[in-house]
């Protein structure tokens, strides 16, 4: 199969749609199949032996400088042309994915794509209100126009089903449980996060430290339990910010890891803090769980679809005056029962093995299919 792939994120950017997105290539080429991608920013020129289009983009300064916004040129419509695709995916359509859908309806192509955040809640998060309900009507109005859409946790599905996208099914999580895994552990590690204390309790959160993560929420936490090591791994617009704002506690900041140096911090932690109410999925908390580390996490947006409460990790209120203590509650039960953390340890990490890249993959090929199934009908149901 030829697909083509439009993406507002890619490397070297590193969140979790870039993870899924290069992930889901890997296993399309393991498996035969010929992909193009568009992207913006400064991608590598190709991936797997896949081509990568540069597209034009701008960032999208002062509110999210990471975040490269792709400009539609004529080269790639030349590329779609020469490339000649069975499906279009569009991968998160607002700015270049959503020229991605306009080009597929125009060319008359297959179309499918995929939700993978919340445009109206990081709206209000980046103090931009007044674009929410625009948000959310450009979210529509793109996705309705695919023959598929994919959301990665059943909360999502219904969440888009609730704004009025149609046609949507569940697009299988996935985890690496080869890299992320347990005999990451690495004492120097431990001792990086904890600077310089690893007798000591470690939480961790890793990811883009940025305003919608909520991470401000853990300062409290962090302010009632000095006797806990707490660390940052991860950067983005946010960083100066909360450096200042947890400054005089025991927290480490690290800045992005990758790989090897990424596992290695999740296998030397003892639990994983997820505050963010805007996940649709959350791949760091799965990959901490597969590094048989548990999740507390706030119990909203993809999150609850990854935690089994009091099984693989616990899920908190995300707003409130309970959150905070609902924090440092389940915090000490792991810190103060270390055979219950054992438990909960592999038992996370049995459930991230169910979760194979190759699986999420294959189904993610049923729904191409599936996609250009329902558009040849559409043709044969139009009148002459």
């Amino acid at each position: 199969m030829r697909i083509a792939i439009f993406t507002e994120v890619f490397l070297p950017k590193i969140d979790g749609v870039v993870t899924r997105v290069v992930r889901t290539l890997d296993e399309l080429a393991e498996l035969g199949h010929e992909v193009i991608v568009f992207a913006p920013g400064s991608p590598p020129p190709s991936y797997k032996g896949f081509k990568v289009v540069r597209v034009r983009s701008f960032s999208f300064r002062p509110w999210y400088p990471e975040i490269k916004v792709g400009l539609p040129t004529p080269n790639i419509a030349r590329k779609m042309v020469k490339f000649a695709p069975d499906v279009v995916h569009a991968v998160n359509p607002a700015a270049l994915a959503a020229y991605g859908v306009l080009s597929a309806k125009r060319r008359d192509i297959p179309l499918l794509a995929s939700y993978h955040t919340q445009l109206s809640s990081y709206t209000e998060k980046l103090n931009l209100s007044f674009l929410t309900n625009t948000a959310t009507r450009w979210t529509k109005f793109l996705h309705n126009k695919a023959a598929v859409n994919l959301c990665t946790s059943p909360q999502m599905v219904e969440r888009a089903q609730q704004v009025g996208v149609e046609r949507v099914d569940l697009w299988p999580k996935g985890v690496d449980t080869k890299t992320y895994t347990p005999e990451a552990f690495s004492k120097k590690m431990r001792r990086r996060l904890t600077d310089g204390h690893p007798d000591e309790p470690l939480a961790i959160y890793a990811g883009r430290l940025s305003s919608e993560k909520n991470l401000e929420d853990l300062l409290p936490v962090v302010h009632q339990m000095p006797n806990v090591r707490f660390a940052f791994i991860g950067s983005g617009p946010a960083s100066d910010r909360l450096k200042s704002m947890f400054s005089g506690t025991n927290t480490v900041f690290t800045g992005y890891f990758r790989g090897s140096e990424l596992a290695a911090a999740y296998a030397s932690a003892d639990v994983f803090l997820f505050p963010s109410t805007t996940e649709t999925l959350g791949f760091a908390g799965l990959e901490s769980m597969a590094s048989g580390v548990p999740v507390i996490g706030a119990n909203a947006g993809g999150i609850p679809d990854l935690i089994d409460e009091g099984v693989t990790g616990f899920l908190v209120p995300p707003e409130g005056e309970e959150k905070t203590n609902a924090y440092v509650d389940r915090l000490n039960q792991l810190i103060e029962d270390p055979g219950k953390r054992a438990e909960m340890s592999k038992l996370a990490r049995t459930e991230a093995e169910r979760h194979s890249w190759r699986g999420a993959t294959e189904k993610l090929v049923e729904f191409y299919r599936l996609a250009i199934d329902r558009h040849g009908s559409y043709k044969q149901a139009l009148p002459e």
